[in-house]
């Protein structure tokens, strides 16, 4: 599904001109009402992909006509993106209260609505592609609710996430424990500059992202009626229908919320830590292989100049073996030559032991640096 079919709704004559001089040169198929009852009226015969909806209008405003399309089976899929003049966090989280999938404030720019309505398109293929996968995974949530206690589904929620080591199964994990709770909800997982958006149905809708970049910095626990939100400072957690009519119930389940909220974030701090330090291993391991061609290198090096000093020891021997006995020198003088090669190559000796206590001290280094890698 990609958006081709608009409907505007907007009691304001000039806001629907702006609205058809915008996407008269795209790829939209537009139809334009001066009311809600009108939308009403006309939307299961237009059929429309998006409805463009005034917030502010007599008779009915936006929020009405909006929880009649959810409401309605028919048109409860319709993607609604609200047009207002004011843009609130308060107004936002009754956008997203009453269903609504996107939120513009007036006045906007010709590139920014042109860049919702495609955004959209992404977000309607996406929804569609997964609506199946959203109605198993629906089931699946109901039946585990009907045979676990509250407590006992934290205590299962605990264990499963401690098998876990990434970061979107941790994401999704959380909200499948929630859904079993009967909570509709979205979550948002913060990892340095990367942000994760989690929905069960796959994909978090545009409002739900503002409201989350709104107020993530606003505290630890927001709530409007229904809705709650919990900040921690790498996740937060929005919830849509929070127990409004029953108190004890309704303040059980936000420290159950809030709980769940903690113990994901440090499952989140842990998954990170071990990424880190397998990242430090394989840098230790990388660096101990690089010491250990360098060890060898050096050590096939000395060993190359030993033999090679070996060999001018022995040609320097031989040669003055057979030359001192015709150079014509008395007996003390000869022996004098003698001694000194003697002691040149018990010198040589001497650093050879000095070359193996080197390699001996390599090897010990060597040990050494795997039992860091152990």
């Amino acid at each position: 599904m990609t958006v081709q079919k608009v409907l505007a709704v907007d009691d304001e004559e000039y806001n629907l001109e702006i609205i058809e001089e915008i996407l008269e040169s795209e790829e939209f198929e537009l139809k334009m009402v001066d009311s809600g009852p009108a939308c009403l009226a006309i939307v299961g015969e237009y059929h429309p992909d998006v409805i463009l909806l005034d917030v502010s209008m007599p008779d009915m405003n936006g929020y009405d006509v909006c929880r009649q399309l959810k409401a309605n089976p028919e048109t409860e899929d319709i993607v609604v993106m609200f047009v207002s003049a004011r843009g609130t966090v308060e107004e936002r989280m009754e956008g997203y209260a009453v269903g609504a999938e996107d939120y513009i404030v007036k006045p906007f720019s010709h590139d920014e609505l042109k860049s919702k309505l495609m955004h959209l398109k992404g977000f309607l293929e996406e929804k569609e592609s997964l609506q199946q996968q959203v109605d198993d995974a629906t089931s699946t949530a109901f039946n585990a609710m009907a045979n676990s206690s509250e407590m006992g589904e934290i205590v299962n929620y605990v264990e499963r996430i401690g098998d876990i080591w990434e970061i979107e199964q941790l994401g999704v994990e959380l909200l499948h424990c929630l859904n079993r709770f009967g909570l509709q909800s979205n979550a948002e997982l913060r990892v340095g500059d990367d942000t994760h958006h989690f929905a069960l149905s796959g994909v978090c809708s545009p409002i739900v992202i503002e409201l989350f970049d709104m107020l993530k910095s606003r505290g630890r626990l927001h709530e409007f009626s229904q809705r709650l939100l919990v900040n921690y400072e790498t996740v937060s957690l929005l919830i849509l229908n929070m127990p409004e009519h029953e108190p004890e119930k309704h303040g059980r389940i936000r420290d159950h919320v809030c709980f769940l909220v903690s113990v994901t974030e440090q499952q989140l701090g842990a998954i990170l830590t071990r990424k880190a330090l397998e990242q430090r291993q394989q840098q230790l391991s990388d660096a101990v292989t690089r010491i250990e061609e360098q060890f060898r290198g050096l050590m096939s090096l000395m060993d190359n100049t030993r033999a090679e000093n070996e060999q001018v020891f022995r040609s320097l021997q031989e040669d003055l073996e057979s030359r001192i006995p015709m150079m014509g020198l008395d007996e003390d003088q000869e022996l004098f030559i003698y001694k000194k090669v003697d002691d040149t190559i018990q010198k040589s000796v001497a650093r050879a032991d000095s070359v193996e206590q080197v390699r001996s001290a390599f090897e010990r280094i060597e040990q050494d640096l795997a039992k860091l890698l152990e």
